[in-house]
């Protein structure tokens, strides 16, 4: 694990400025404290840069940028690759020489033999940079599900790259420009997504693809798409399921248990993650330990389950209890740390799970990506309901939607509700991921912003049209997959979890268990309201009945209760301040009067709130000052 960056001048073939590249690299020092290293070819005008966090071959001979025998490709990697064991024999055979037990060199050798085809072939987590000196070739590449982060900036003269945006920042030629659209899309999803960010011309590499560039131009393809796997298998039985999604998850455990340093798991007291720890268990000769992160708030806390599944398996088990008199300093960091806006509250649990794991351990497994995988949100129901309420007959049902929509305040969920049910059933479930649905949005917009609010965000509609042929709940699924776990979910986990030097993996989004649960008939996968409906089968004896039975609760937090009694002095200070008036993003009398709307208890505005002030913090940092995390 750890962090990449680099530099091609393809246009001049200039030397790169070393000290611009080592700013670069050591702006990353949390995702790779063990190590650094910096390659150039002033010929080709081309510089790698690399820290590592030593996880895999913790021997000098792990070192990046990594060469093959020849010298004429070098690698930067950031992530693992965890069927390399089986990749390297071939290379072997076929004489190929190794000169450490990493993963990364068998990336280099195996892209020798296939060139950008090998990248289909990694199974694991990754973000990648490979420069071929033969070919005068600079290739990117992602993962499939985006765990690992790859940003990029190309002026038509020079191309840059790096797994965080403040290291692509670290060169001042690089514009900080916002980009209307991308502030427009971050209030409605809470995040950007990609190939766009928060700033003009800074791109992300979207998941699952590959960027070659030869100096002439840029090719972006895509190497995987997790929709052709949705073929539903209806030849199996219930059993007959459970077994092969049970052996399945097994193995992606297990492979992603190879390591040369500590590991650990985090256990929340749901399903996902419990379901991680038990099969860890029983594939370690010695406790598992486990980390659980509670509040004092009772509504939120988990830790009643955790203990139990933490006392079935004997793990070894830790527990923090997270409380908000530290936000006032976390929030300004937590905003520089997650490189764009970034509206999810759950980061913030995140880290400090992450930074309480880092000081016992270096690898940890999570339950990320169970929900995706086989149906476990609660909106799924909701959205497969609100399609079984078209049966009334429109005469009825519309009149009736319409005057509560226009009868309750904007800001009461009742209103937000009948407002989502009014829309084309296809657009329904995109309407409903929305922080800030379009009115929200258009009204505490300044213009010219407010204008290029659309109703529907384009990632969500490109991903709906994309899935129109599946099943509802396959198409519900597939557009989280594509667009919430990459863009929310994983990058809270990255920038968490790099930010303490911790690497985490996740045994759900191996593609492989994926593949196979989008086989699985839908009703297997939601059966009436229970989410997950095959996999609880499959747990049933091995996981506490108590885990599997009670209702999803999900990572949330007290954030009324923080925003309204804890820190609202925080909260009008920064979004009141003459910066925020000024900017040009938000209306000011409008959120001054959300910021006091949101103080009723009647009301459910806090996401809001919460999403504006981390913007706010963003730009204070990024725009006001240059990024600095400590």
């Amino acid at each position: 694990m750890c962090g990449i960056c680099g530099i091609w001048n393809y246009r001049s073939g200039a030397p790169v400025e070393r000290e611009l590249l080592r700013r670069m690299t050591d702006r990353m020092t949390h995702r790779g404290p063990d190590d650094s290293g910096l390659h150039f070819d002033d010929t080709a005008g081309v510089g790698l840069g690399f820290r590592r966090l030593a996880i895999i071959d913790l021997s000098p001979a792990g070192h990046q940028p990594m060469t093959n025998e020849d010298g004429s490709i070098w690698v930067v990697f950031n992530g693992e690759i965890y069927n390399f064991q089986d990749l390297r024999p071939g290379l072997e055979v076929r004489g190929h020489h190794f000169r450490s037990r990493s993963d990364t060199e068998v990336i280099l050798h195996r892209y020798e033999e296939r060139g950008a085809d090998c990248i289909a072939e990694l199974d694991g987590m990754f973000g990648l940079a490979i420069w071929d000196g033969r070919e005068k070739r600079m290739l990117l590449a992602r993962d499939r599900l985006g765990k690992k982060p790859l940003y990029y900036y190309d002026d038509g003269n020079r191309l840059v790259f790096a797994s965080e945006l403040k290291a692509l920042l670290s060169d001042p030629s690089v514009p900080r420009q916002l980009d209307p659209d991308a502030v427009a899309e971050y209030l409605a999803l809470g995040y950007v997504a990609a190939p766009r960010t928060i700033l003009t011309g800074i791109y992300k590499l979207p998941a699952g693809h590959t960027l070659s560039h030869t100096g002439q131009r840029a090719t972006i393809t895509r190497y995987w798409d997790w929709l052709p796997a949705f073929t539903a298998n209806t030849t199996l039985s219930e059993a007959e399921w459970s077994e092969r999604l049970l052996e399945s998850l097994r193995g992606a455990v297990a492979r992603r248990m190879i390591s040369d340093v500590p590991l650990g798991a985090f256990l929340s007291g749901g399903v996902d993650s419990s379901a991680v720890v038990a099969l860890m268990a029983g594939l370690s000769d010695r406790p598992v330990k486990t980390f659980s992160i509670g509040f004092e708030d009772q509504e939120f806390n988990e830790l009643a389950y955790a203990r139990q599944v933490a006392e079935r398996f004997g793990t070894d088990h830790t527990e923090h209890i997270v409380r908000p008199a530290p936000l006032a300093e976390l929030l300004p960091a937590l905003a520089a740390q997650m490189d764009e806006p970034f509206g999810d509250s759950s980061a913030v649990p995140t880290y400090y799970v992450t930074k309480m794991a880092r000081q016992h351990v270096t690898v940890c497994l999570s339950g990320d990506g169970g929900d995706e995988s086989l149906a476990g949100y609660p909106r799924y129901y909701r959205g497969l309901l609100g399609t079984r309420l078209d049966a009334i007959p429109a005469v009825l049902r519309r009149p009736a939607l319409a005057l509560i929509a226009a009868s309750t305040p904007a800001h009461q969920r009742l209103h937000w509700l009948a407002r989502r049910q009014l829309h084309d059933p296809t657009l329904r479930y995109a309407y409903g991921m929305q922080t800030f649905y379009s009115e929200q949005a258009r009204a505490v917009l300044a213009q010219p912003i407010a204008d290029r609010v659309p109703l529907i965000p384009l990632p969500l509609e490109v991903g709906l049209r994309k899935a129109a042929a599946l099943d509802e709940l396959s198409r519900y699924q597939y557009l989280d997959a594509m667009t919430y776990l990459p863009e929310d979910i994983l990058v809270k986990v990255d920038r968490t979890s790099m930010w303490n030097s911790l690497e985490v993996r996740c045994p759900f989004l191996d593609h492989h268990f994926l593949e196979l649960a989008a086989q699985v008939p839908p009703e297997l996968r939601l059966r009436g309201r229970d989410g997950k409906y095959i996999l609880k089968r499959a747990l049933r004896g091995l996981v506490p009945d108590t885990v599997l039975d009670r209702p999803k609760m999900g990572f949330g937090i007290p954030g009324r209760r923080w925003l309204a009694e804890d820190i609202p002095d925080v909260v009008r200070a920064v979004l009141c301040s003459k910066q925020a008036q000024s900017r040009g993003i938000t209306r000011p009398e409008v959120v001054e009067r959300m910021l006091t709307t949101h103080l009723d208890q009647s009301t459910d505005l806090w996401p809001q709130v919460w999403s504006l002030l981390i913007l706010e913090m963003w730009c204070q940092t990024y725009l006001d000052c240059a990024p600095v995390v400590e």
